[in-house]
């Protein structure tokens, strides 16, 4: 093939021309490192093809030159020139680079290149409130809720009355005197029944909470997210959350309710390390203190400082041993070690049980919380009320249980049955539902699919071989004394440890109580917007109310469950 002269790269034997489109070329060159884009781009007077990247045009053009056969068509310094001109580009293009992944980015670190940023920002702040969207909430006024109950009649069995036989005989008299009289009036009739009864006042308390939006934020934020509904529904949100947690375990300190947690009392007891266990690898002794956990709000004062009375020796590990405290929802541990006993400073937080034993094992933390800065009790307020769990646990509840072990492996929910039995011998009780936490319904379930009892099956129809699904989960429970299928129900905030077994409403048609659980409110959900006083929006919620509690005996727990 003949070498291309020229006349022929240019299409032109006039001197004058020829000179036109050489120049025109030179510029064609240099302007396609500046504007190559995306797709085939073709210099004038060159059928080249150039990729999408300054790069890549580069590299197709050195590769073009590179044709002897350019060389040879080409005048020496026209051919030069086209050489420097490809030089110089190479330079830009080493310079200017992406700046992404393990490419540095010239000039910028981060790139020449745009950011693609959604808008607005993604709110996955989990938000349930299921006790808050299924109590009734009613419309309260004044200072407190009040309210009598009569809570026993001759026959009941409940209040404290007795029973009285009423066979009477043609001379059989009683005492019809006036209540606290001296003087006996004895009439031929039956005896007459008794009462019991009490007077109930629950206070009603303020709460709120509050957010603020700078200016700045709010102005810098403009075409991305209106910064101020993003806050006015957060403001919401936070305060429905608080109220739910308030509503499951809240303890007050008013006399009307159930007053700070105790602390525990502690034994150490050191063991060998046992299958799965990791041992402490210590040789000194522990101290440790103990909170009573009440939940989301806090916990007690810690427990008396406990010492172990010899060193720990390798290869064990430590069993942390509690009392039962009435209303604790779990315990919460705090180790330090050294020859002798620790300061509560140096004892830090290892973790919590939601039974009264803990193992202690592992590596020991030497950074974090404290048991020194529990020496004030955060378990109960003063400007607030007893939540479910302080209820269901405390003095009236119609049933407390504290296992301190796993649910029964041989008959699986035999502790609800017992439950339901107490309740109905009590106070002919039928509950409605049971709350727990995700894992300890998991227990449950499990028992039942590896229960050696032969009360359970799992079954799978013929049409179902091929499609089974793997895992099944308890849905209910049968109340063996009533036959009422009792659903079970995981609340997303109850804590590991503890279910709540609750009547919403009374098998008592007459008894004045519509629902047994409900939240009174003087002033529901207000929402305000302060007048700005500063360089900031500011806003805040506010309710005023209580939470009440009608029949608290139709209600039971079960606590102290051993995580599997």
């Amino acid at each position: 093939m003949a070498t291309p002269n020229p006349s022929q790269i240019f299409g032109t034997d006039d001197a004058k021309e020829l000179a036109i489109r050489k120049e025109a070329f030179d510029s064609a060159l240099t302007k396609s490192f500046d504007t190559a884009a995306a797709g085939q781009f073709r210099p004038e007077g060159l059928n080249l093809p150039v990729g999408d990247s300054p790069a890549y045009a580069l590299a197709e053009l050195e590769k073009a030159v590179g044709n002897p056969m350019l060389a040879k068509s080409m005048s020496p310094d026209a051919f030069s020139s086209l050489q420097a001109q490809i030089a110089a580009q190479r330079e830009i293009v080493k310079d200017i680079t992406i700046g992404n992944g393990s490419t540095t980015g010239s000039p910028i670190g981060t790139g020449l290149v745009p950011f693609d940023l959604e808008a607005p920002a993604k709110y996955l702040a989990p938000r349930p409130t299921p006790l808050r969207n299924r109590l009734p909430r009613e419309k309260g006024q004044g200072t407190s809720r009040r309210f009598k109950r009569i809570t026993g009649i001759t026959g009941s069995g409940t209040g404290g009355t007795t029973n009285i036989h009423p066979g009477i005989a043609e001379t059989t008299q009683n005492n019809f005197a006036v209540s606290g009289s001296s003087n006996a009036l004895y009439l031929n009739r039956g005896s007459k029944i008794a009462y019991a009864g009490d007077d109930q006042i629950v206070p009603y308390f303020q709460f709120s909470l509050s957010d603020e939006v700078s200016w700045q934020a709010q102005y810098a934020g403009q075409n991305f997210q209106d910064i101020r509904a993003l806050s006015a529904m957060s403001l919401l949100y936070s305060s429905m959350l608080m109220e739910e947690k308030m509503l499951l375990m809240g303890r007050g300190t008013n006399a009307a309710f159930s007053g700070a947690l105790a602390a525990p009392t502690v034994t150490i007891t050191a063991r060998a390390a046992a299958t799965g266990e990791t041992a402490l690898g210590l040789t000194t002794k522990l101290t440790v203190y103990v909170t009573s956990d009440a939940g989301a709000f806090g916990e007690s004062v810690v427990s008396t400082q406990t010492v172990m009375g010899t060193a720990l020796t390798s290869g064990q590990v430590a069993d942390i041993t509690v009392s039962s405290v009435t209303g604790a929802l779990g315990y919460k541990v705090y180790v330090g070690q050294a020859a002798g006993a620790v300061a509560a400073a140096s004892c830090f937080y290892v973790g919590r049980t939601g039974s009264r034993l803990y193992t202690v094992q592992g590596t020991l933390p030497t950074t974090g919380d404290n048991a020194g800065n529990h020496a004030a009790d955060t378990s109960a307020y003063g400007n607030g009320y007893d939540g479910i769990m302080p209820i269901v646990t405390g003095a009236n509840s119609g049933y407390t249980k504290s296992l301190n072990s796993t649910f029964n492996a041989v008959s699986p929910g035999a502790e609800f049955q017992t439950a339901f039995s107490s309740l109905y011998d009590s106070v002919k009780a039928d509950p409605d539902t049971i709350l727990f936490n995700g894992a300890d319904r998991k227990q449950l379930s499990e028992l039942l699919k590896n229960s050696s009892s032969t009360n359970y099956r799992l079954t799978l129809q013929q049409d179902e071989v091929g499609n089974a699904v793997i895992g099944s989960v308890i849905t209910a429970i049968q109340n063996e004394v009533t036959g009422k299928v009792v659903p079970m129900e995981v609340h997303p905030w109850m804590p590991q440890g503890n279910t709540a077994i609750l009547s919403y409403t009374l098998p008592i048609p007459d008894s004045q109580v519509s629902n047994v659980w409900s939240v009174v409110n003087v002033q529901d959900y207000t929402g305000i917007n302060w007048p700005v006083t500063q360089f900031a929006y500011e806003s805040s919620s506010y309710w005023y109310g209580s939470f009440v509690c009608y029949a608290p005996a139709w209600n039971a727990s079960i606590t102290g469950i051993q995580a599997a």
